[in-house]
Formats: structure tokens, sequence, C-alpha cells
């Protein structure tokens, strides 16, 4: 315990010391809209106030080098915290790592993606389109998927080759599994069904993700990704898994009568999660599909996967993608 409290104090100087470093005397804060989700009676629409945004666009003959100065710039952020933001008759106050959250009336916004004006409370010149997704009447199923190692190729199962890879890896490098593209669009049925995405991945890796995502034509969806904030009281933030199951818990909750699908990979800790939310979802869970990558799926995950069969889940497993759907159709879920 010491040794970790002598580990945050460290972090909180240094931090510190990069938003000092970081800050531009005089500049006005500025918005940064992550893709809201709805409710069966609200919008709710995330982001965060920074000092400044840093995106640079990757050229096309772009070395290692010069994707890895991009992406750290992208961690490189200084959040501004207690600025009121506003939309319409809604306000909200950005938290000590600059995260917002508005939560207005879903009236007169019917199924599909819209565009919603936000602003930092005063300043009409701050006002930026918050994405926001309303799932349509007709929604069959949805769609909950991790990223890393099920949508887009990372390593995540290994420390060294995941961090090599987000690193040296650029919009225009990092790889989309084909499969998960075909996949997605047979799931997503041209729209009638919505699609989130849960990762560990932080925050300041959401624009990064939807240009990748963009430019490999994957659905787009609402991303739960994970704050790496530190804090006075507060020292990064849970684990991958207390992350990812309260962030799937949060969308079930969200879409009450919809039967979902959980997509991942046995890299980390899917299997075990997916089954820990089977048990809390009373039902609510149709279906897990599970990449096998590295070395696949070890003796605890088997039994994971065996528990949630056991539960009436249909689990499909397997090196890719490719069989997932007749799975998913010979156990009565079409899309």
């Amino acid at each position: 315990m010491l040794g970790r409290s002598i580990l945050h104090k460290t972090a909180v100087g240094f931090e510190r010391l990069v938003d000092r470093a970081m800050r531009r005397e005089g500049a006005r804060p500025l918005l940064d809209g992550y893709h809201g989700f709805a409710t069966p009676d609200r919008l709710i629409l995330r982001g965060r106030v920074l000092s400044a945004l840093r995106r640079g666009a990757p050229l096309p003959d772009q070395g290692k080098w010069a994707n890895f100065k991009q992406m750290v710039s992208l961690f490189m952020t200084d959040e501004v915290a207690g600025v009121t933001v506003r939309s319409g008759q809604t306000t909200a106050v950005s938290d000590g790592e600059g995260y917002i959250w508005l939560e207005i009336p879903r009236e007169g916004h019917g199924p599909g993606w819209h565009e919603v004006e936000v602003m930092i409370d005063g300043d009409p010149e701050s006002t930026v389109m918050f994405p926001v997704m309303v799932p349509a009447r007709d929604a069959h199923l949805g769609v909950i998927s991790d990223i890393d190692d099920t949508m887009m190729q990372t390593g995540a199962y290994s420390l060294g080759r995941n961090l090599w890879t987000t690193f040296t890896g650029s919009a225009r490098t990092r790889k989309v599994f084909p499969d998960a593209v075909v996949l997605m669009d047979h799931l997503h049925a041209h729209g009638r069904n919505p699609v989130f995405y849960v990762s560990s991945s932080p925050w300041n890796l959401h624009y990064f993700l939807n240009k990748v995502f963009d430019r490999a034509g994957l659905v787009p969806g609402p991303m739960f990704l994970r704050d790496f904030g530190v804090g006075e009281t507060h020292f990064l933030t849970g684990t991958h898994g207390d992350h990812k199951g309260g962030a799937i818990d949060r969308i079930l909750a969200a879409n009450p009568r919809l039967p979902f699908v959980l997509m991942g990979d046995t890299g980390q800790h899917d299997a075990e999660v997916y089954h820990a939310v089977c048990e809390r979802a009373g039902g609510q869970i149709a279906a897990v599909v599970l990449r096998e990558p590295g070395r696949g799926a070890n003796d605890e995950q088997r039994r994971q996967i065996a528990a949630m069969r056991t539960m009436g889940v249909v689990v499909h497993t397997g090196v890719d993608f490719s069989g997932a759907a007749n799975t998913l159709s010979k156990g009565g879920i079409e899309p």
C-alpha cells in the first residue's frame, strides 16, 4: 500500500507539471464531444472540456516515429475542471478530469443519429455538435463489442505487443479484422439494430478509434472507454473487468426491451466478464461471440464458456468470426 501511495503522489505531481506545461495562458476552453446514447426517455451527451485539441492527420508514407509522436500527443491533454456547459435548458459542470455528462429529454428525437448543440455556458462561440444515437423502434437486438483483438488487431493479450501496436500505428495503418466488419454489418441489419463498443482503452483514443473504424467501414456506435486519469482522491479507475461489466450493465439498462449479443475475445478476461453479465442480466444476453487470438482459451475461460451455454446462452468461439452468423442462426438468433 505504501508503494502504491508513493506512486500515486508521484503521478499526481507529474500530471500537474504536464498540465502547467500544456496550458496556454488566456486559452479559451474547448469542447470535445463523444458519441452519446439514448435511454427510453433521455439523450445522454458525453464529452470533455480541454484547453486544446491535438489531432494530427497521418501522412500516407508516415513512419513509426511520426506515428509515435502523434499518438503521444493524444495523451498530452490539459483537462479543464469546473466549467459549466449547456444544452438547451440543461447544464452540467466538468469534473476533475474535464468530463461532462448531460441528460436531456429524448422527446422530438426519433431513431437514428442526431447532432445536438452543446456550448460552454455564456459562450455561444464555443458551440459544438455532439452526436447521439437513438435505436430504431423495430430493432430486433443490440450488439455490444469489445475493440482490441475483437474488432481491431492489437495484441492486448501481450502488454508489450499492445503498447507497440498502439503507439507505433496510425489511423491509416491500424488493422480492423475484415471478418469483424462483415459480421457487424450482418448484425447491424442496415441500421436497424444498435451497436455499442466497450473497451479499456482510454477516452483519449475516442477520436482516433472512430477514424480507424470509419476508414475500415466498421459500423459506428457509442463507445464506453476508460478514464485513466489521476487525481488527489483516485489513482486510475477500477479494473478491466469492473469497467467493462459496469459499462455493459449501463447499456442494458438503457435498452431494457432488447436482447443483446456480446462480442469479445479470449485474450483478456471477456469470457469471465460476460459470464458475470449473463448471471446479472436476467436473460437479456442472447448470445456471446468470442475470437480466440494468440494461444486461445485457457481452462478457466473454457469453464466460463461452458457455464454460459448451460444458462441457455448461444456461444460461438473460434480463431475468427467466419462461422458466427451460422451459429447464431442455428440458435434462433436472427438480426
